[in-house]
């Protein structure tokens, strides 16, 4: 069986997953909410976005196209939920990469260039499909960024 594009994002996704939990739970407990300006994100936020955004990646791969009416309260109370709840958050991860990864999968290679209408832009169907792998890559970076803060970065 080739080593296909699908094949290589959806195996990134858990591991980028698993890499992004260890991020997490590197920072002390008392910290993974915390803020070091204030408005900047924190850790617990980060990976909240991480999972109500595979689950929006889920819904564009199977529909391959969006629906148009993202709804910003309820993303915003989704991901309050998420982060006050560590432990159903960090399950809620890895389902939800195990979610977009079974996605990713069923995406034939015929389809990679199509593309999608977004509000902000055209993408491709292989650009949505790399986007859980780039954000949970990228969060993972910004919650390291934290622990070196913190002075806790091995």
């Amino acid at each position: 069986m080739p080593y296909t594009l699908q094949t290589f994002l959806a195996d990134a996704t858990l591991k980028t997953v698993a890499d992004l939990e260890t991020a997490l739970l590197r920072l002390p407990e008392e910290r993974r909410d915390w803020s070091p300006m204030g408005t900047a994100r924190t850790a617990l936020d980060q990976v909240a976005e991480c999972v109500l955004m595979n689950e929006e990646t889920v819904k564009l791969i199977e529909r391959r196209s969006h629906d148009g009416d993202f709804d910003f309260e309820d993303y915003h109370r989704k991901r309050t939920e998420l982060m006050a709840d560590p432990n159903t958050l960090l399950i809620r991860l890895q389902e939800s990469a195990e979610r977009v990864r079974a996605a990713i999968l069923t995406v034939p290679d015929g389809d990679l260039n199509n593309e999608v209408v977004m509000p902000w832009g055209t993408v491709t169907v292989a650009q949505i499909i790399a986007y859980p792998y780039w954000n949970q890559s990228y969060h993972q970076a910004q919650i390291n960024y934290l622990a070196a803060m913190l002075g806790v970065l091995e």
